[in-house]
């Protein structure tokens, strides 16, 4: 009996050309898995085309809800960013995708999993320690590590002598992964971090230059950290992403232009269009101004450092980050409000918010008359607060280390 394969595939360039050469060299069936999370029309010609290029069936499993609600909202309401700027959007749909790899795997019963991912890359981690924390037993292959391919070129010339459509040529070869929440692009132009990205790069959303004139207003409601409405209307977490993609997308929100460090080492060079990401990251944050105290808000930054580099490195079916889930969903339940955001010409601002559990409390806070603040208490907290910083000034005033 022929043993068998699933290979994530996504019928990019890279995927394409592994069903041959997996049969080729492995002698394997090859069972091919696509993932829906949110790609839109890149998934209509896979079926016909993977048989095509030879494999003896494919699945199409549609995990874009999961995607949203186990995936981007926990990552979400953790607040992490990578390096300041990626919004982790390849990051956690690989574990996804690897976790319905390994689901077919066993249905079939095959021995191992492959994927496209490169030996340069992170992708490569973060699908193979999802598949070692899920089902260790399965053997892994990576032709990327394997083959006599060096380059996109070299693909593309693979793929041609056996006539297999690829979705690249040699004068575009652009690498770009979408999904519901973002759409990266690498490579050609992008490799030297001068060059600005040309506007016909983006395909999300509208050049911020030629984005309207006029600022565009959106509410959106959360409950306990979770975005729920969109201008008053509840929504389902996919047709919530969707629509507010199309009207942050107009208006230009969402470029994220980042070299970053890879996992492996080096830095590369990406461009991430991230519309509805974006304004739902910087409305988060403005509710959780309004709803946290200062000392959760600030620890809560530093496990949202933890939180991204453990997306980002791909151990997300770590303990740590279910660990760390817990402690964020204990900080998120009074994180329910509405946040106003205004969108213009690729800037995403906030113009107002509130909630029923608010820690602004004008009385104190007022700069006019008030009843409930005694300004006096403030010298004894001074006074008491900056003990340390006046007892050390006095040891060194007396070790004749500082002079009056």
């Amino acid at each position: 009996m022929t043993k068998k394969i699933v290979l994530a595939y996504s019928g990019g360039l890279d995927t394409s050309i592994i069903i041959p050469w997996l049969k080729e060299n492995y002698g394997y069936e090859v069972i091919a898995m696509a993932a829906d999370v949110g790609q839109g029309e890149e998934l209509d010609p896979l079926n016909e085309k993977a048989i095509k290029t030879g494999a003896s069936k494919i699945y199409i499993e549609n995990v874009v809800e999961e995607f949203v609600t186990d995936f981007i909202w926990p990552t979400l309401k953790a607040g992490a960013v990578y390096e300041g700027k990626y919004l982790l959007g390849t990051s956690f749909a690989r574990p996804l995708i690897a976790k319905r790899m390994v689901e077919i795997a066993r249905a079939e019963g095959a021995e191992a999993v492959a994927h496209g991912a490169t030996g340069k890359g992170n992708d490569q981690v973060r699908f193979e320690l999802a598949v070692k924390a899920l089902a260790p037993d399965l053997k892994i292959i990576a032709p990327w590590r394997e083959w006599d391919i060096r380059s996109r070129e070299d693909a593309i010339d693979y793929a041609q002598e056996r006539g297999i459509p690829i979705p690249v040529t040699k004068a575009r070869p652009y690498s770009m992964d979408r999904n519901l929440w973002h759409l990266s692009h690498e490579g050609a132009d992008l490799e030297d971090p001068w060059n600005e990205p040309q506007n016909d790069l983006y395909m999300l959303l509208t050049p911020p230059e030629q984005a309207p004139d006029k600022p565009t207003y959106v509410e959106l409601e959360f409950e306990k950290g979770i975005p729920v409405k969109l201008n008053g209307k509840a929504l389902g977490p996919v047709e919530l992403i969707t629509e507010l993609n199309k009207i942050a997308g107009e208006n230009g929100v969402g470029i994220v232009d980042l070299v970053e460090n890879r996992l492996v080492g080096m830095k590369s060079r990406g461009v991430y269009e991230t519309p509805a990401g974006t304004v739902l990251y910087a409305a988060h944050r403005e509710l959780e101004l309004l709803c946290l105290d200062r000392a959760t808000l600030h620890y809560k930054d530093q496990v949202a450092l933890r939180y991204s580099e453990l997306v980002y490195d791909g151990v997300w079916y770590h303990p740590l980050r279910a660990a760390l889930d817990a402690f964020v969903d204990s900080t998120q339940q009074t994180v329910t409000g509405i946040v106003r955001m205004k969108l213009y010409k690729g800037s995403c601002s906030p113009a107002g918010s509130k909630s029923p559990y608010s820690l602004y409390n004008e009385e104190f806070s007022t700069f006019g008359r008030d009843e409930v603040y005694n300004q006096k208490d403030a010298e004894g907290f001074i006074n008491l607060f900056g003990l340390p910083l006046k007892v050390r000034a006095i040891m060194e005033e007396k070790a004749g280390l500082r002079k009056k």
